[in-house]
This record gives structure tokens, sequence and C-alpha cells, in this order.
């Protein structure tokens, strides 16, 4: 089953949030949690907040097991871009943008392949060569 959440309108912008997204795409959710938690950039703390809420939507809308839970995808979207304007010298005035995102998070619960047991392998005993004994004249 998939379970979605979605952070809107947050102040970051999306080519530096998707460059976060990429990292984790396709992991287990804790293991995706762990590697944002050490991650250098920003953005990380906005895409694993995304996460841990469709992780707790899961556990508690539809009752599955948080490690179970696999990032099936995180989509990083534009949102609305917020102009403003800098005075610059001569009177004149430069314009800026606050660029802003939505980020999805969509996970899917992937239950444990059941691990076969293989029987032991056997190693076949080595042979050894048969020592030549050793008479008594010699030594």
């Amino acid at each position: 089953m998939e379970v979605l959440a979605r952070s809107r309108y947050i102040r970051r912008a999306p080519r530096k949030a998707r460059l976060v997204a990429e990292l984790v795409r396709g992991m287990r959710v804790a293991d995706a949690l762990a590697q944002l938690e050490f991650s250098p950039k920003h953005a990380a703390v906005d895409v694993a907040k995304a996460i841990k809420s469709a992780a707790a939507n899961a556990e508690h809308n539809h009752q599955l097991a948080r490690d179970q839970l696999w990032l099936k995808q995180v989509l990083v979207d534009e949102g609305p871009t917020l102009k403003r304007v800098r005075p610059v010298s001569r009177g004149m005035a430069h314009q800026y943008f606050h660029r802003t995102c939505h980020i999805t998070a969509i996970v899917e619960d992937r239950p444990e392949p059941e691990q076969v047991a293989r029987p032991a392998r056997r190693r076949p005993q080595r042979r050894t060569a048969p020592q030549p004994e050793a008479t008594e004249g010699e030594s």
C-alpha cells in the first residue's frame, strides 16, 4: 500500500532539494532518515520532515509496520516564487527571487523476503598424500 505526505511552500530552491531527494530515493525509511541526518545539505531537514510525516501516516492511518516501509518516490516540485526588490545605486532597483518548493514523499510497505535456509555445504575432506615412512638408517 502506498502512503504519501506533502510538505508545501518550503522556502528552499527546488533544485537544491532535488539533489537531496535523489540520495534517498528507493531506500528503506530508517536508512534514508539516517542518511539525511548526517547530510551537510540544508535541504536534508525539509526532505526528512516529509519522509517522517509519510511514515507516521502509514503507521497511524494504515497500521503498517515502520520497519517494513520503503521510500518509493520523493518528488520535489516547484512552488510559487516570491519576487522581491533591492535598491541599488543611482536610484535603481534589482529584482531577486525567493524560490519555494513542494516535497512529496511516497512510502510503501514491502515485507522482507523469507530467507530460504540452504543446506550446509560440506567440504570434501582433503586427501593428503601418504608420507614416506622413515627407516632407522636415515637421519
